[in-house]
């Protein structure tokens, strides 16, 4: 999240859930909480990984076993700002920040139940390559089109 508000101490400051374009629930699981009671950090970046790829495959851009092109992370990161706990919904916002010709970095908002602001934010940087030769391939239109529509301005 580049050129983002401060909070207290010149911490990165929570987001709120208008910065995002694309949302979807997903539910906590008991097996998410850790020893100390509140989901583990690991878990978060596996509701990155359901946004943005359930926001491809259900907007018709990505075929999981037939697509041409797949993205590879690259990339990755994630500030956190409260905890979340089983029962919690977790609301996952979806944003791209840039869009490139072979590679994409998506910035995702982790909300709890009706939370205006982030339990935690992060971003995800897939690089897209050719299914057999793994080497990058430009997105296919349709792919640039679904993503465009998350596109904004981030500063």
């Amino acid at each position: 999240m580049e050129d983002r508000g401060q909070g207290a101490a010149g911490r990165e400051a929570p987001e709120t859930r208008g910065e995002y374009r694309h949302f979807l629930e997903i539910p906590t699981r008991w097996m998410d909480n850790d020893v100390y009671g509140h989901v583990n950090n690991v878990v978060y970046y596996s509701y990155f990984d359901t946004v943005v790829n359930g926001y491809l495959i259900s907007s018709g851009a990505l075929d999981i076993e037939e697509s041409s092109v797949i993205g590879l992370v690259v990339e990755t990161q994630c500030r956190y700002f409260k905890p979340i706990t089983f029962p919690d919904a977790v609301h996952a916002g979806l944003r791209v920040a840039r869009l490139g010709n072979s590679s994409v970095r998506y910035e995702v908002g982790i909300f709890r139940n009706d939370e205006e602001t982030s339990a935690a934010h992060g971003h995800f940087v897939h690089v897209y390559v050719d299914r057999e030769n793994r080497r990058p391939a430009a997105l296919p239109p349709d792919m640039r089109e679904a993503l465009e529509r998350l596109l904004v301005e981030v500063g």
